[in-house]
């Protein structure tokens, strides 16, 4: 258990020092808002997806705590290439795994290492804001989604 937690310490600091896809797409066929207000984080995320449902591109920019950007930014790397239906597979997964005390499902790969995040409720949000936010994307919702 050690071994996680330090693991989950080091890529939550890398992704958070060096966020991966940090930027705007000026060509996104999707995008939306996000804000957690309980922690003032706030996201924008970017998507080019193509006509067979692939995600092309994704990225984001804004500011939040390290736990929001590194979720964002790991987001970031498992769902580009992937179809919408996988993408929002793994969102349903990710979220099941931070609301059931870690439970991982396997096919998360790398975002397994946010299964700490389930131990502290009110860092669950944080590590969200950029699914939910993803969710009202693809979803072409204009108001901004508030993680509250």
């Amino acid at each position: 258990m050690a071994d996680l937690r330090s693991l989950y310490q080091e890529v939550i600091v890398d992704h958070t020092k060096s966020p991966r896809n940090f930027g705007v797409i000026d060509t996104a066929t999707h995008h939306a808002e996000g804000y957690n207000p309980l922690c003032g984080d706030k996201l924008s995320l970017f998507l080019k997806i193509n006509a067979e449902h692939i995600i092309e591109d994704i990225r984001f920019i804004g500011e939040g705590c390290s736990i929001s950007t590194a979720s964002a930014s790991l987001m970031t790397e498992t769902l580009k290439g992937k179809d919408l239906d996988h993408a929002t597979a793994l969102f349903h997964a990710f979220h099941h795994m931070l609301t059931h005390d870690g439970d991982c499902p396997n096919d998360l790969g790398k975002l397994a290492v946010l299964s700490g995040v389930s131990e502290f409720p009110a860092r669950i949000k944080c590590a969200t804001l950029a699914w939910h936010t993803f969710e009202a994307a693809i979803a072409n919702k204009l108001a901004a989604v508030s993680t509250e």
